[in-house]
């Protein structure tokens, strides 16, 4: 069945890249910054993996915005910005897979918008990805929405990372989205960090060194 063109609202915004050149690199990282913030903002973050061996490219949405209501409103009314931002996402993937990287040493991380827009990337492209880190996320789409994505992950480390009293992450979404994940055959971890700020905390930083650690070995 032929699918609808992708309206081009993301597509040709900048992806700023540091670390290993990619012809060079043994592993990648996509990082997906949140509403309001910028490329350069979600890459402040590297500095803190340490990880040699990578390549990190950040996606810049257009207008700052991957779309423009809440994750958890009907998925209809966040098009056609959403799916052109899932495209933008499959784009750079892509990019890294062409440039010689296996999806196996590719890791997506996202906080807050993007770690909502990580997560539903990866759950509607389910493959054996290097990981996936969704920090203060959760999947897309309102409660009740069918969760029976194809494919399978095949053992991808998955970690989420919340606060318990997020004001834009209900926890009970989190941990839907760890059982989805999971169900997909997502290796899960799911952490709920009490009366923490909708923030990136050291506990979170140590979970995605340590799931890094290794995908830069030959």
């Amino acid at each position: 069945m032929p699918t609808s063109p992708v309206t081009p609202i993301h597509q040709g915004q900048p992806v700023l890249h540091t670390g290993a050149p990619l012809d060079e690199a043994k592993a990648a990282m996509i990082l997906v910054h949140g509403r309001g913030a910028s490329a350069r903002d979600i890459l402040t973050l590297v500095p803190e993996f340490d990880q040699p061996g990578f390549a990190y490219l950040a996606p810049q949405a257009a207008g700052t915005t991957w779309y423009p209501l809440s994750f958890l409103s009907p998925i209809a009314r966040n098009e056609p910005y959403l799916s052109s931002a899932l495209a933008r996402l499959d784009e750079i993937v892509n990019q890294v897979l062409q440039a010689g990287i296996p999806a196996a040493r590719v890791v997506l991380l996202g906080f807050s918008q993007g770690a909502c827009l990580a997560s539903e990337y990866v759950a509607r492209h389910s493959r054996r990805y290097g990981g996936l880190a969704a920090l203060s996320g959760g999947l897309i789409g309102p409660d009740g929405t069918p969760r029976d994505y194809p494919g399978s992950l095949d053992g991808t480390p998955v970690f989420l990372g919340c606060s318990d009293v997020d004001p834009h992450i209900p926890k009970q979404r989190v941990l839907e989205s760890a059982d989805a994940l999971n169900r997909l055959g997502g290796q899960v971890t799911a952490r709920l960090y009490p009366g923490m700020g909708h923030t990136v905390n050291q506990d979170e930083i140590d979970a995605v060194r340590q799931m890094m650690a290794g995908l830069s070995q030959a």
